[in-house]
């Protein structure tokens, strides 16, 4: 596979780098899309990249060097979630596939205790939503204005979530959506 997740150190050698990327770069599909310096230093110094909650990755493509950042968030529970985000200029090349394959892999592959791996985007992120397709994920909830957007109306929140035994079998369990009839 041509991405490879390389932990980063936020406090120390990569603090400069992780600002400098979260700072130039607009993430429109994000509560905050447009972070600040002194957001993203304050991120860092409360722990949110590094802590017993979540861990943070450089992601670097074997061709293309380094494509953006992923993060790893709630490893306390057994269930972890995760923020990816793609420097502007890799976007619309499919690479959050990738991303997202070598993701479910390190978590499965290191973390024995997680049985299920969870993502959440905004219904408006078409590309992600097909990306978690892709992977194997499977849709589980719509939160209906669910998504606080800066300046607008709340858009829906689309969680999709991945099973240990799905990642190792190939498959997807399915999900029954009305299972009380009506």
């Amino acid at each position: 596979m041509p991405i490879t997740l390389v932990r980063l150190d936020p406090e120390d050698t990569d603090r400069e780098a992780l600002v400098d990327f979260m700072t130039r770069n607009e993430f429109p599909f994000h509560t905050v899309p447009s972070p600040s310096r002194t957001q993203v230093e304050s991120w860092i110094a409360e722990g949110a990249y590094r802590d017993e909650d979540n861990d943070s990755f450089w992601l670097e493509h074997d061709e293309l060097g380094r494509v953006g950042f992923f993060r790893l968030e709630d490893l306390s529970d057994d269930a972890p979630l995760f923020d990816l985000r793609l420097d502007a200029p890799f976007r619309g090349r499919g690479l959050a596939s990738e991303v997202l394959g070598a993701a479910t892999d390190l978590v499965f592959g290191t973390m024995p205790e997680v049985n299920r791996f969870e993502g959440q985007t905004r219904e408006d992120n078409v590309p992600m939503r097909r990306a978690f397709l892709r992977c194997g994920w499977l849709k589980e909830a719509h939160y209906r204005e669910g998504w606080p957007v800066e300046g607008g109306r709340p858009v829906a929140s689309v969680a999709y979530g991945i099973l240990r035994h799905d990642w190792e079998t190939g498959t997807v369990t399915p999900l029954v959506w009305e299972d009380l009839g009506a």
